[in-house]
């Protein structure tokens, strides 16, 4: 695979974490870990921030508490918003199974979803607070 054929990405800073209660969950990491909801589109989903990383809560259904799944999907921040469309078509050149198409959501991220070979869910994201921050 040559460097142009590579997803380029701001690093592994973002998890999704499937939740008994988001509302419980929300309390904990914001209490302890002095994270800060940033959206909060309805009471099953909340996303969370600590200036770096972003933690995403969402509601077990309960196929997802049968399998014991609470990870959700890991996700690989991307510098701007048209690379999101640019992963597309490099993950579609390689066969990999998109899982979500890309879309815009309403806060201004953009992001599509894919799998791994083992069905573990990757979203690329572009943020617009998190995808403007360099770590060094």
């Amino acid at each position: 695979m040559t460097a142009e054929a590579k997803i380029s990405h701001s690093g592994l800073r973002h998890i999704a974490l499937n939740v008994a209660d988001v509302a419980v969950s929300v309390e904990f990491y914001t209490t302890l870990f002095g994270m800060q909801v940033v959206w909060q589109p309805d009471p099953d989903n909340a996303y969370l921030s600590s200036g770096c990383d972003n933690l995403a809560l969402h509601q077990a259904t309960p196929q997802r508490d049968q399998a014991g799944q609470i990870l959700d999907h890991i996700g690989f921040i991307v510098p701007q918003s048209a690379d999101v469309d640019r992963a597309a078509e490099i993950l579609e050149t390689h066969g990999v199974p998109i899982v979500k198409p890309v879309r815009t959501h309403r806060d201004g991220s953009r992001s599509l979803y894919c799998a791994d070979p083992d069905g573990t869910i990757i979203q690329i994201l572009y943020e617009p607070t998190l995808s403007r921050q360099r770590i060094t």
